[in-house]
């Protein structure tokens, strides 16, 4: 059996960043696939399923809201490593296209204060598996230490 493209990617050598993982083509739209890594694979604790799930309701929310993006948003969700996310638009774009979006997602959950949207019985299927200060703490330590002043060894994956 042949290997999927994501496993084809050295996680020894991959930082955190924000990388085109594929482009698949759906009739005659692009769809591009982004892996947003947040830990060093490997090198690094994986981040714990509360606030993979609350950076996942956070992030879906702010995406399906963007006045620019919520009709271009495919899917925004985890790794089952636990070291990021995937999002998935419809449109062909680099990586160096999405920064600021992800600058801007990101920032709302470093701030995001209050009830985390969908977290309730009716609407979430494991609604108490949440850590708002800890997504809060991701997602600004992402931003620092990688949004904010990304390179484009963060934006291309390691050869």
């Amino acid at each position: 059996m042949e290997k999927i493209a994501s496993f084809t990617i050295d996680h020894i050598r991959l930082k955190p960043g924000v990388y085109v993982s594929r482009r698949d083509t759906v009739g005659e739209e692009v769809i591009t696939t982004f892996d947003l890594r947040m830990t060093n694979p490997n090198e690094e604790p994986v981040m714990n399923t509360a606030e993979v799930h609350t950076i996942e309701h956070l992030g879906a929310t702010f995406l399906r809201n963007h006045p620019d993006y919520k009709d271009k948003t495919i899917y925004f969700g985890p790794m089952g490593c636990r070291t990021g996310f995937y999002l998935l638009l419809a449109g062909d774009y680099t990586s160096a296209d999405i920064v600021p979006l992800m600058t801007e997602m990101y920032e709302f959950i470093r701030d995001y204060r209050g009830e985390v949207p969908g977290a309730s019985p009716r609407d979430c299927g494991n609604y108490l598996d949440m850590n708002l200060p800890m997504a809060n703490w991701l997602a600004k330590r992402y931003l620092d230490q990688v949004l904010y002043h990304i390179t484009d060894a963060q934006l291309n994956y390691p050869v």
